[in-house]
């Protein structure tokens, strides 16, 4: 279903815009979808409203959703932030989302004399991200020449065409293959939800509303439900190992001395926790994940 589209604030409803191709796109309607927002998307979607929650979708590209949000096309825009910076746009980031995650990095030839960040100085630097890349490099105190292009960054070294490039990494293995050698951090970059100064004062309870949806299910995904039984006597032992929001819930079981143990810890130390645990006199260990975590 599509509607006609408003400026952002103009029927009441808050307008967000999210990714319509690329990267981005599917793990933010997911996130929306998560976080409770009831919607129906087709492939000629441009608006898609929400049928339980005064929202709007607003489906773009990514890199223009910082100016939209800056100047009050919509309210609220989920974008990457090295867009932002790209962008330079007045623009308030109200949380970071925990999904396309990346890094905007500085990379020679393998055979360059180039060690790091400071040593381009004078090259050329060839990237699809000129302001950012002129800002961040300036800021370290690096002048050079930048060379804008588009598509594949990557090859302009072997083109002949710059000497070192700043380019978005991920896992670093197309720079690897092109034959290149990261030398630097620039930025660290991640999907974020953003909003125009004046929507957000003018909107702010559906703001903090919204941000409140979104932020629960990004916190919720950090964390699993831990469940377990014990000995009433190895509590002191699992309560030492069991990191968390605060102290376990202990629930008394029907036999004698036995307890059940409740727990919200970071999914990173699951691994890791669960032989801890099973030593300290855990048993029936379960791990479950959460839906939302408000704190």
């Amino acid at each position: 279903m599509t509607v006609p589209f408003t400026r952002a604030g103009e029927n009441g409803r808050l307008t967000l815009a999210v990714p319509a191709k690329g990267r981005m796109a599917e793990p933010a309607m997911r996130l929306c979808a998560d976080a409770g927002l009831s919607f129906e998307v087709t492939e000629r979607s441009l608006v898609v409203p929400c049928v339980n929650a005064p929202v709007d979708l607003l489906l773009v590209r990514p890199s223009d959703i910082p100016e939209y949000a800056q100047d009050g096309v919509v309210d609220l825009g989920i974008t990457g932030a090295n867009l932002v910076v790209e962008a330079d746009a007045d623009v308030v980031t109200l949380a970071e989302l925990g999904f396309a995650r990346c890094s905007l990095e500085a990379a020679v030839p393998v055979d360059a004399p180039q060690r790091e960040v400071a040593d381009l100085v004078g090259l050329r630097v060839a990237t699809a991200y000129p302001v950012s890349t002129k800002r961040l490099l300036e800021e370290a105190g690096v002048v050079c020449e930048l060379v804008p292009v588009s598509g594949s960054v990557e090859a302009t070294p072997r083109l002949g065409l710059a000497d070192a490039i700043v380019d978005l990494v991920s896992t670093g293995s197309t720079m690897s293959a092109n034959g290149l050698r990261p030398v630097g951090k620039l930025l660290s970059s991640q999907a974020v939800l953003v909003g125009g100064r004046a929507a957000i004062e003018a909107q702010r309870d559906l703001v903090d509303r919204l941000e409140l949806m979104l932020s629960g299910v990004v916190a919720a995904r950090r964390r699993r439900y831990l469940m377990m039984n014990a000995h009433v006597d190895d509590l002191p032992a699992i309560r030492d190992v069991l990191p968390g929001m605060g102290a376990p819930s202990v629930l008394q079981l029907a036999e004698e001395g036995e307890i059940a143990v409740h727990a919200a810890v970071d999914a990173d130390e699951v691994w890791t926790l669960l032989p801890v645990l099973r030593e300290a006199g855990a048993t029936s260990i379960l791990v479950l994940p959460i839906e939302r975590l408000v704190p």
